[in-house]
């Protein structure tokens, strides 16, 4: 088989994934979530082995052990959440009724200063922003509600992803086998090479990124609620949570938290606080945190790991999200395979020769 039949082939079954891979993407959820929590644990189950279990047995310690640490980390942080969420719901309409106040407070003072005319040029914008932000949070909520917090997709995720993931850990090693019996032999050493690349590159950044999610989710929750914020709790760890997106989770949390102690404190010294709160973590993250769990060396650029997890979720939704930072870590060691070919090759320098 020449070179453009074996490309052919390979692009026809990449086009072939991608399209089941979007009409199942409604139940791939709790696969694709076995699948992640079997390759995070992979490592400690052959640690065991290691020590003299069988493989059965070490899955079986595994997933109970986990299972058990994430019952109970709800037993202890869901009644609190749901409190609190439940309490920003309730006093949603006057906190919206007190932020109206202050922008009518602000905009009587600039419109004392500004030309009519201008004034009402900034009216119509904000107003259309306004009217655009609360589509966009209609759409999410209604996203959300039909879709992956749907009652039928949390029991799946529940029930199934436990036996996913005990199935795919007992057989990880065998499964990894059988692919590379797969691969086509003339490439084999290649793709190998490639793949474990690929793997050092995804647990570097899961492994390390969900690790600085964890200690950031900490620090923001004990913070805000330390400094007297109102939510301080379910803020931090949305925060912490959503800093697995590069940026994303300390400016959301810095504008949320900013935005309610505004409403709540009249003194700018407590505003302040909340505020330098997200600087030292952002100051720890990028100085700590990062360069010592996550490394330099991970080869996921954030701007790179941002656009896939938008990309992913925009074509394939929730499951779209969890196979974006695997995605971008294959194509970008591929890129860099192409790219270093490319360099040696009579296409980039007319004086080199052909390479192998």
């Amino acid at each position: 088989m020449n070179v453009g039949r074996q490309i052919r082939f390979w692009l026809i079954g990449l086009a072939v994934a991608l399209v089941a891979i979007y009409l199942l993407r409604g139940v791939l959820l709790p696969f694709v979530a076995g699948m992640a929590v079997a390759y995070l644990l992979d490592p400690i189950c052959d640690r065991l082995e290691r020590w003299g279990l069988s493989r059965t047995l070490a899955t079986t310690v595994l997933t109970i052990l986990f299972l058990l640490i994430v019952a109970a980390a709800l037993m202890l942080l869901v009644p609190t959440i749901v409190g609190q969420l439940a309490n920003l719901v309730e006093r949603a309409p006057a906190f919206a009724q007190a932020l109206r106040e202050q922008i009518s407070g602000l905009l009587a003072m600039v419109e004392s200063r500004v030309d009519p005319a201008v004034m009402e040029r900034i009216q119509g914008a904000l107003a259309e922003s306004a009217n655009r932000l609360f589509a966009w949070t209609t759409h999410v909520i209604a996203g959300v509600l039909s879709g992956g917090a749907a009652v039928a997709n949390v029991l799946s995720l529940v029930v199934i992803t436990p036996v996913v993931t005990f199935y795919l850990l007992r057989d990880w090693d065998r499964i990894a086998g059988t692919v590379d019996g797969w691969l086509p032999r003339g490439h084999a050493a290649t793709i190998r090479e490639l793949a474990g690349e690929v793997d050092r590159t995804l647990a570097g950044f899961l492994r390390g990124q969900g690790t600085v999610c964890l200690l950031l989710g900490i620090f923001y929750a004990v913070g805000l609620s330390v400094a007297g914020l109102e939510f301080g709790l379910v803020i931090g760890l949305i925060a912490g949570l959503l800093s697995f997106i590069p940026y994303v989770g300390s400016v959301v949390g810095l504008l949320l938290s900013v935005g309610l102690a505004f409403l709540q404190f009249d003194d700018w010294i407590r505003i302040a606080v909340v505020a330098a709160i997200f600087f030292v973590g952002q100051a720890l993250e990028g100085n700590v945190l990062t360069p010592r769990l996550v490394g330099r060396s991970v080869g996921l650029h954030p701007v790179w790991v941002i656009f896939a997890i938008l990309a992913g979720g925009a074509l394939f939704g929730f499951v779209g999200v969890l196979l974006a930072v695997p995605v971008a870590a294959v194509v970008g060691v591929g890129t860099r395979f192409a790219l270093t070919r490319y360099l040696a090759s009579p296409y980039y320098d007319t004086d080199s020769g052909p390479s192998e």
